[in-house]
């Protein structure tokens, strides 16, 4: 593959700096660092901010209200943003459910909904994972019934991130029983102030309110809120998830913001006069990581460019999501360790201790990223994957 920018691109990347320079606040980035998402309300300004430019939506046909950038234009897009310490746009609306309506809705659906998720207006979750259907989806026990021109849905979902902000849900229920657990799934739209249903919060060890149960108790939806045919949601779910690990395409190319932490965080403490960054272990250990994760990015660009040629990349989807996975854990925890002792504190000391300004995040994001080989398929369904469809091994 032939990655040499073009004079194009070079004005494109030109740009894309300009605007990061000046249009990321300082109060961000730490956190941003951290491995951290940023509070709802700042994701949203960030993403109107990017609306405004014309730049809502990366992946999107311009048909859509999308940029309809290529592949490379898009990675500079990333890394831009990454060695701007920006953040991730937030995926749900914008990586998940909106390119499902674009390929799959109504034309009602497309005009109501695809404007407001690209300007932020609308927030999504997700609702797919229930109490003893997560890995194993196929056994989601929620159940939508046709009265008349309405569903009337019941059920739990469980994990559903930032449920108790979002404006609307997209839920996979039964509708219909059949012989083979995947039929009879359908994939609905749900406005969250529709009365029955309830969020209740999910502790966490970060101590950050991300996660929610969400109880559906007789909500009833019109049966316009049906996504493409009823029974198919199987089919839609799984585009949707493996769009989720392509998500992660994007989201890797932010590591290098890991890197730039724990140099800065080794080359800042010194232990015996001498910063730990000159030791050769500490130096071993972060240019070992340093080429993994520019290995991964590498990846990611065989991934994006297959993706604009129409190649089908097989498992890759899933090699990225499992290595993202672990080169977060393993990148964080590096970070804890080069902060030192003081990292383990979740807030500021009250001691007048004179504490970088990383450090109240870093233990934070070490813990939150655990949960990256959980969701959007575990890592145990990534081996899995990559065993069936790379390795062709059966089982």
């Amino acid at each position: 593959m032939d990655f040499e920018l073009t004079a194009g691109d070079l004005a494109f990347r030109a740009e894309v700096r300009d605007f990061f320079a000046t249009g990321i606040p300082a109060a961000w980035r730490t956190r941003v660092r951290a491995g951290l998402r940023l509070q709802p309300e700042e994701l949203i300004a960030y993403q109107k901010r990017l609306a405004a430019r014309g730049w809502g939506a990366p992946t999107w046909p311009v048909e859509y209200g999308g940029t309809g950038w290529s592949p490379i234009q898009q990675y500079i897009f990333w890394t831009e943003a990454a060695n701007a310490d920006a953040p991730a746009q937030f995926h749900q609306g914008l990586e998940l459910i909106g390119p499902i309506i674009f390929t799959y809705g109504s034309q009602a659906q497309k005009d109501q909904y695809l404007p407001r998720i690209i300007n932020a207006d609308d927030w999504w979750c997700q609702g797919y994972s229930e109490p003893g259907a997560g890995s194993d989806l196929a056994a989601l026990r929620t159940r939508a019934v046709r009265d008349g021109d309405h569903y009337v849905l019941n059920g739990q979902k469980a994990w559903t991130s930032y449920g108790h902000v979002a404006s609307h849900v997209f839920v996979l229920a039964r509708t219909s029983d059949e012989l083979k657990r995947q039929q009879g799934i359908s994939l609905l739209l749900l406005d969250m102030k529709t009365p029955g249903i309830t969020i209740r919060p999910v502790a966490t060890m970060d101590e950050k309110h991300h996660t929610n149960e969400m109880f559906l108790d007789d909500v009833r939806l019109p049966f316009d809120n049906l996504v493409g045919t009823e029974g198919r949601g199987w089919e839609y779910g799984k585009v949707l998830l493996d769009r989720e690990r392509m998500v992660t395409a994007s989201v890797a190319v932010f590591l290098i913001q890991t890197v730039k932490a724990i140099r800065e965080a080794a080359t800042r403490r010194a232990v015996g006069g001498v910063p730990i960054i000159d030791r050769p272990g500490v130096k071993a250990k972060l240019a070992q990581y340093e080429i993994e994760v520019i290995a991964l990015q590498t990846m990611v660009l065989k991934v994006m460019a297959d993706a604009a040629a129409g190649v089908d990349s097989g498992p890759l989807g899933s090699m990225i999501k499992l290595r993202w996975s672990q080169l977060t854990q393993a990148g964080t925890a590096l970070w804890v360790d080069a902060l030192g002792p003081e990292a383990a504190h979740f807030a500021a000391l009250d001691d007048g201790s004179a504490l970088p300004a990383d450090m109240p995040y870093a233990m934070q994001g070490a813990l939150y990223a655990r949960v990256t080989s959980i969701y959007g398929g575990s890592s145990e369904i990534q081996h899995n994957i990559i065993a069936q469809r790379a390795l062709g091994l059966k089982g």
